[in-house]
């Protein structure tokens, strides 16, 4: 059993997290502040994944490598024994990340001018990369009460009409709401009604809760304009590890994105990317598993904790490491909030609105991390709110 309580030091080791998040939050000392802001773990990877990173960098030649047979085998299995996705060798484009393979995605099958529609609050990325690529960018609030998720397909329809590629996040983020059969179907319906390019990061799918079902949505029935962006290392934190496919069931804009990744001199994922992937893949659902128990029992006890606090919301995510807390009850600007957070709950969370103005009011923790950790922030954020 991985042991999910020890405290690793990362202090030290570049972790952006850790070393690098001052000017994200123009800070000129970051000294005793909790980093719980940017999504990777506080916790040690599986030892199976180190294990073939290590057997592997004792071959000591590190020349052009290209995916191996057994690594594909690993993603299908993993795919259609986890999400019951049927995926040919052929239809997996192994790629670098979720977000260059997203913007591959975007500049290979849209034209520049063309629509990009995104529901919001999400991802920040979603925003900045269909208009550095000259696209336009439009946006659909998701509908929200009591800081649940859902659509509104009348607006999400309006939206789709002027669209020609639309953004999914499932599970989503920063939400954390994974999207049921019925929101699926009628995503593809709609799409398909409207002929639009249905882009779905489903980086998170494999980090849902008790209760709850990941689907991916190019497995819906009629979903055959979709492109399906997935990775290991948001699972098994492997995040510098570098290692992501996207899913392109229809060989003509296979081939569209081929020919651009071609263009733009990029290349297939490394050595050490292909070993991990494998590995998690084959040998990881025991540590996935006991990483999913501990970090609800993370989310349980920061959510009962926080919900105790005046004006404070937070509600259990159905996927994610991410918590979602409405403090909109209690009055403060996010500038003030901010402030007390970094300043004298020394807590570095991130604010609402970098996910788009309807996140307003609403602050982003990761709970990825040890329960004395997870204890701490209750502490910090309770002294705030005193």
């Amino acid at each position: 059993m991985q042991n999910f309580d020890v405290s690793i030091e990362r202090r030290g080791t570049h972790a952006m997290k850790w070393d690098g998040f001052a000017p994200i939050y123009n800070l000129e000392n970051t000294d005793g502040i909790l980093p719980m802001w940017v999504a990777d773990m506080d916790l040690a990877a599986p030892d199976c994944v180190i294990d073939a990173i290590t057997n592997r960098l004792k071959h000591p030649v590190f020349g052009y490598t290209g995916v191996n047979d057994a690594t594909y085998r690993a993603v299908q299995q993993w795919l259609q024994s986890h999400h019951n996705f049927t995926v040919a060798q052929e239809e997996i484009l192994f790629r670098h990340g979720v977000i260059p393979a997203l913007a591959n995605a975007i500049a290979a099958l849209t034209d520049e001018g063309d629509t990009v529609l995104i529901s919001t609050p999400v991802y920040h990325p979603f925003y900045f990369i269909p208009t550095n690529l000259n696209r336009k960018l439009a946006t659909c609030p998701l509908y929200e009460q009591d800081g649940v998720y859902t659509f509104d397909f009348a607006t999400f329809e309006e939206a789709l009409k002027t669209a020609d590629a639309y953004i999914l996040c499932n599970p989503h983020n920063p939400g954390g709401m994974v999207w049921s059969k019925e929101d699926l179907t009628e995503i593809v319906r709609l799409c398909q009604k409207h002929n639009v390019l249905i882009l779905s990061d489903e980086i998170h799918a494999d980090l849902v809760f008790e209760g709850h079902s990941h689907i991916p949505i190019a497995t819906i029935e009629g979903a055959e304009d979709v492109v399906t962006f997935m990775a290991p290392t948001k699972t098994f934190n492997l995040a510098s590890i570098q290692s992501a496919f996207m899913i392109v069931k229809n060989a003509e804009q296979r081939e569209k994105i081929a020919t651009y990744y071609a263009a733009t001199g990029q290349g297939s994922i490394n050595v050490l990317a292909i070993e991990a992937t494998r590995a998690a893949f084959e040998q990881g659902e025991a540590w996935r598993k006991e990483l999913l128990s501990y970090i609800e029992g993370n989310m349980d006890i920061v959510c009962a904790a926080l919900n105790e606090l005046e004006g404070i919301q937070a509600h259990k995510p159905q996927g994610t490491y991410l918590l979602w807390i409405d403090y909109r009850q209690t009055g403060l600007s996010e500038e003030v909030m901010m402030a007390r957070l970094l300043q004298d709950a020394k807590l570095a969370l991130e604010p609402g609105t970098k996910y788009g103005e309807e996140g307003r009011g609403f602050l982003r923790m990761n709970l990825a991390c040890s329960r004395d950790t997870a204890q701490e922030a209750i502490k910090r954020f309770t002294k705030i709110m005193a």
